[in-house]
């Protein structure tokens, strides 16, 4: 393998033995998030797990029986059959009192308009005046759903009427009925909307950062680093992630999309390319300390029930076209523009093809990128999409694609897997499922990606002609956090499985991830975000943005995959398995 100038001679010994160490176990940042990740993920499984919903099986038996034996007696979901399904979807351990006050204590900045303060602070006049602004649209939509509910129960009892044998009677039913879910899911989301209460966040949020900082800091002890150094420069990485989120929330910012992780980068480059980073504050400056660890919990989310729930087609469309972008878009980095750096080029085709953010960092950690060349590829997948977030459901709009192949498309080519879900939702329902599904099968690829480039990176980027490589070397390079990543996926789909559809998905997906997991996940990206700006110098940009190569290989490699996941997506959907289609 090629030599590293930036290599002292102690890393070339452990390069060449390739061996992990006990020592290693504890000291190197891998291995650090691995531990802190599951410690996370013990933590919640132990809490929500040992305080379900009361009366939790009964409930769900109850409903179970009401669902059965209303799908014996109609061809199509009757009203009672949503009813109970919906009923099922209320219980859920993240609706206990415990867990909304851990929630609370997550919880990121809420949405504001004109006054910044409004994301932190509310009083009991500005949560009245909130839903008294907002009760009139409540009205009108209980008033549309009660309206829809009784369209529904006419149609449902005609088609009754006739045994559910006259076809154009159930259709009509099963138009009139799906109409009328829509709507109560409008009558929710309005309904939250006027239930504003006053809260204060000033407080929960300055015990999150102390709480963080004495978790991360607990870690950088282990490892043998300066707990005190990190926790003087860790509040204020927090503060600049708390803008962030606070940019993210502002009205105008949300609806176009500029997410926290485009704001953080912004606000840390804004401070190291102005007065610079403090020195105080670069021990806390661990952009890979803090996504590894929340990469590790991103493993948990990923279950193999709801990829095969897809069926064929979603799994073809993610593990598919992917590697073929991301290997087309390479060579043509290489070939055709000829980008100096394959590094570069090796990390911004995984970051547009694969899944963004996390791809990248798992690329870039297993071929050495360099961390401009990483802010760089993270940078342009903001802006893409932001872009693709709003123009994708606008164009599947106005050429009038189906839900299901709109879903397909956006879930396999938006990176975000937070604008994977605006996208799909903007969209329909039926196209949020399908794409917060592929997007979710595709972040598999997130390991098997870090793998294949460290094996190709070391057997024939960096190889000397003529020179074995060893397995050791392929083990070295290899982003050790990904086993963690990975293990975190198998052992939650092997509970999920083991518990049961019904309870894990109460206990296990609405608190345990969504209530407590995933929360701590976001946070810990926006704290790596910040600190690659703060870390980063626009000076450093430019030699890799001459001619403007890495826009362009971007530009190529987005385009080409956008055009190969819509052919596929309708080939898989309607052509090859229509049956699957039919039943989403």
């Amino acid at each position: 393998m090629a030599d590293d100038s930036a290599r002292d001679d102690k890393n070339i010994v452990v390069i060449e033995s390739g061996k992990t160490t006990l020592k290693d176990l504890y000291t190197k940042e891998d291995w650090m998030a691995i531990w802190l990740g599951f410690l996370i993920l013990i933590c919640g499984v132990v809490v929500f797990m040992s305080r379900p919903p009361a009366n939790m099986e009964a409930e769900f038996a109850k409903h179970n029986g009401i669902m059965k034996e209303e799908a014996a007696k109609a061809p199509f979901k009757t009203i009672a059959w949503n009813k109970a399904s919906m009923a099922k979807k209320k219980i859920s351990a993240g609706n206990e009192e415990y867990a909304k006050g851990l929630k609370n204590f997550l919880a990121a900045p809420s949405n504001w308009s004109s006054n910044p303060l409004d994301a932190l602070y509310s009083s009991q006049e500005a949560a009245d005046a909130k839903n008294a602004a907002a009760k009139d649209a409540f009205d009108k939509a209980k008033s549309a759903e009660e309206a829809a509910l009784a369209k529904a129960q006419a149609s449902e009892a005609a088609a009754a009427g006739a045994a559910f044998k006259d076809e154009t009677l159930n259709k009509a039913a099963e138009s009139d009925i799906n109409a009328w879910v829509a709507t109560v899911d409008k009558t929710s989301k309005a309904k939250s909307k006027a239930s504003a209460k006053p809260f204060n966040r000033i407080p929960y949020l300055a015990g999150l950062a102390i709480a963080l900082a004495l978790f991360f800091g607990m870690g950088k002890a282990i490892m043998g680093e300066s707990f005190g150094s990190f926790l003087t420069g860790f509040f204020f990485v927090f503060i600049l992630a708390v803008l962030a989120y606070m940019a993210e929330t502002q009205a105008l910012m949300k609806h176009w999309g500029f997410g926290f992780p485009l704001w953080a980068i912004v606000f840390g480059m804004l401070i190291s390319n102005t007065i610079g980073t403090p020195k105080w504050v670069v021990p806390a400056v661990q952009t890979e300390y803090y996504i590894k660890t929340g990469l590790v919990l991103l493993g948990a989310e990923i279950l193999f029930s709801k990829m095969l729930a897809i069926g064929k087609p979603g799994i073809f469309v993610a593990w598919v076209c992917t590697p073929i972008t991301l290997i087309l878009t390479y060579w043509f980095g290489q070939k055709i523009l000829k980008m100096p750096s394959k590094t570069l080029n090796m990390t911004i085709s995984a970051d547009m093809s694969v899944c963004g953010v996390s791809a990248a960092i798992a690329t870039a950690a297993a071929c050495k990128a360099k961390k401009e060349e990483l802010t760089l590829a993270i940078g342009l997948s903001m802006i893409f999409t932001a872009v693709c977030m709003v123009g994708q459901p606008a164009f599947a709009k106005l050429v009038g694609l189906p839900e299901v192949l709109a879903g397909a498309w956006m879930g396999s080519t938006i990176d975000s897997t937070g604008a994977v879900a605006a996208a799909g939702a903007f969209y329909g329902q039926k196209a949020l499922y399908v794409a917060a599904t592929i997007k979710m099968i595709q972040n598999v690829l997130i390991g098997v990606t870090a793998f294949c480039v460290a094996l190709y990176w070391c057997t024939k980027v960096e190889n000397i002609p003529g020179q074995k490589v060893s397995g050791w070397e392929i083990w070295h390079r290899f982003p050790k956090f990904v086993l963690g990543f990975i293990a975190a996926s198998i052992i939650f789909s092997f509970m999920f499985n083991a518990l049961g559809n019904d309870y894990s998905t109460a206990v296990i997906d609405h608190g345990t991830i969504r209530g407590f997991t995933r929360l701590l996940r976001e946070w810990f990206f926006a704290l790596a975000f910040t600190s690659i700006g703060l870390e980063t110098n626009f000076q450093e940009f430019k030699p890799h943005f001459k001619g403007g190569k890495p826009a362009t290989l971007y530009i190529f490699g987005q385009t080409f995959q956008l055009t190969l996941t819509l052919i596929v997506g309708y080939i898989m959907f309607y052509v090859v398995f229509p049956e699957v289609t039919a039943s989403l």
